[in-house]
């Protein structure tokens, strides 16, 4: 008896069953609003570009009518283009004078304790004898963290504008940069636990010269996004593996929620953790894309097969009841409750079928490792329900992850842990001045002016993303051309 399950003739799409078709026909959530179709022709330029104007006017005669009355100007035809001029460089040159008394030499001054000569203070440098000025530190790493151009590509093209830079000499200053600036790693860490919510994710990452370990080894790249929702910050830590230890330093001190997919080293720490720190009330949730993704990928495997969109049909309405209850700005307290009202249903009848394909379903198919996955991980796939800060998956700490994943394929390795450490500071500090309204390039440059006169934690605390306001560069002097 059953035998004929095992073949599971369903999945060969040879049938529907009746609450199947029930849940493929039912109402969508939402209403797809109606489109309006753009107007053709290119976008305008930004307002924000600078314009430089030619006036290209008729010759003087020409604006003699033959009446013998001058011709009044009525109007202009106006185009606009934009150009470019290749990058520029120029060599910064501080000079500043030396002064002395040609009466006394000086003698008056020394008996008031006043040097002999007399000098204005030079001006701080994150890189004291070093050529690179806060603006060039900038270029450089906006150029490999938020463009992808590894080192030994920028040598070059230095070369072609007629500047002798090396990679090693831009290894250096990244690893410099990331020692003296190493204050700002603490407080983004304490920053990220000031929130609600902590989401986390890995991938992979190449490290040469590893101790007792070969170059061909695979570490990893550890990345957690938490902090307030009005100043969001992003953390990127280098570890040599993938195990659970790693995630401590993330969720120590820390109440709230943490969000993962279903890699159990997350579950091993919070279990562990749970027993050494149980004053951190820690709650995790799952990710649902990673349950759609496994649907997706067996109805692939198998297009005949109406199971596998059963499961993304439900999977849908859960993300279409998201969008309508968000789209309606509802209070907390109101949008918990219209949540539980509206898409807790769809979740209990999507239990309910996974329970019931569970039973009949070849543990060999696809479609199986997306059923038990699932089932495996939905209390934490419904725990986002508690919260208004979460969402059914952890999409935005994927999103914050695919930089470095990007740059990965440009790069492929980090040279040294030393590298690889800093590398981690560079994305955390880009990454999370994107997050927060910043442009990368513009932050760098104010963090690398300010950092040298830091004396203080309130003195790195204002220079974190979310708390600078930054200013054209105008170095302090005059100007001479």
């Amino acid at each position: 008896p059953g035998q004929g399950e095992l073949f599971d003739q369903e999945e060969a799409g040879a049938s529907v069953s009746i609450e199947e078709e029930t849940v493929l026909e039912t109402p969508q959530l939402s209403e797809v609003k109606a489109h309006k179709r753009k107007k053709a022709g290119r976008k305008p330029l930004s307002a924000d570009l600078p314009r430089k104007q030619i006036i290209i006017d008729i010759d003087e005669e020409e604006k003699q009518c033959a009446c013998g009355c001058r011709l009044s100007r009525i109007g202009e035809e106006k185009t606009e283009r934009l150009q470019v001029t290749p990058a520029q460089f120029y060599v910064e040159e501080t000079i500043r004078p030396k002064y002395v008394c040609r009466n006394c030499e000086g003698s008056a001054d020394e008996d008031e304790g006043k040097p002999v000569f007399r000098v204005a203070d030079a001006p701080k440098h994150l890189l004291p004898g070093s050529i690179a000025t806060a603006g060039l530190l900038s270029f450089v790493f906006t150029n490999k963290f938020c463009d992808h151009l590894p080192y030994y590509r920028q040598e070059k093209a230095f070369e072609r504008l007629g500047v002798s830079l090396s990679r090693q000499d831009m290894s250096n200053w990244q690893t410099k940069v990331h020692e003296l600036c190493s204050p700002l790693e603490a407080l983004m860490m304490d920053h990220l636990k000031t929130g609600k919510v902590i989401r986390m994710d890995e991938t992979t990452v190449q490290v040469m010269g590893e101790e007792k370990r070969k170059d061909t080894d695979k570490s990893y790249m550890w990345l957690a996004r938490g902090g307030p929702p009005d100043t969001p910050v992003i953390i990127y830590r280098y570890q040599r593996t993938r195990a659970s230890i790693h995630v401590d330093e993330f969720i120590r001190g820390f109440s709230g929620f943490l969000q993962t997919d279903g890699y159990k080293s997350y579950k091993t720490a919070l279990e562990r953790h749970r027993r050494e720190h149980p004053e951190d009330k820690i709650i995790h949730v799952g990710c649902m894309a990673h349950a759609r993704r496994y649907f997706y990928e067996a109805s692939l495997v198998n297009k005949q097969s109406k199971s596998p969109e059963v499961a993304l049909s439900y999977i849908r309405k859960i993300y279409q009841g998201e969008t309508v209850l968000r789209e309606q700005n509802l209070r907390e307290e109101d949008f918990l409750e219209q949540r539980q009202k509206k898409i807790l249903p769809i979740l209990e009848q999507f239990h309910q079928w996974l329970k019931e394909k569970a039973q009949n379903i070849p543990p060999s198919q696809k479609l199986a490792q997306a059923v038990f996955y699932t089932l495996g991980e939905w209390e934490y796939l419904i725990a986002y329900l508690q919260s208004p800060d979460l969402t059914p998956d952890n999409n935005l700490s994927e999103n914050a992850i695919r930089p470095f994943v990007l740059g990965r394929k440009n790069w492929l390795f980090s040279g040294s842990p030393e590298g690889a450490k800093s590398s981690c500071f560079l994305y955390s500090l880009i990454e999370t001045a994107k997050q927060n309204g910043r442009n990368p390039s513009d932050y760098l440059t104010h963090l690398f002016l300010k950092a040298p006169y830091c004396r203080s934690q309130d003195d790195w605390q204002a220079l974190l993303p979310w708390n600078v306001s930054i200013e054209p560069y105008s170095p302090k002097g005059i100007w001479v051309s």
